[in-house]
């Protein structure tokens, strides 16, 4: 299958980043990651392993899309949103007090 990472084509298939992953050990997962076999591996190792180009060259998404296209199982990190403080609560915090019961 004709994927697209960073500007780059690369027909990847399924076989063939299994074949490209065997024997490498995965690096410890902090952020997207992907199924291969019975490993879970950083999306940014896989895409440098298979497009053999610096980790900085390609976003995380464009290895996640390429690999769902190809039938792995993809986990993405959420990113939850900071909860909003009042005013009044930020400067407590910045303070190092608790903010006032109202």
């Amino acid at each position: 299958m004709r994927c697209i990472i960073a500007r780059f084509p690369f027909d990847l298939t399924k076989e063939g980043v299994q074949a490209a992953m065997k024997g490498i050990k995965p690096e410890p997962v902090t952020g997207d990651s992907v199924v291969i076999g019975r490993r879970q591996y950083p999306v940014k190792q896989v895409g440098a392993v298979i497009t053999r180009q610096d980790r900085r060259d390609f976003t995380a998404g464009e290895v996640v899309r390429a690999m769902t296209r190809l039938g792995f199982t993809c986990h993405t990190v959420e990113t939850a949103a900071p909860e909003a403080l009042s005013p009044l609560e930020a400067a407590s915090a910045m303070l190092g007090h608790p903010a006032p019961e109202q």
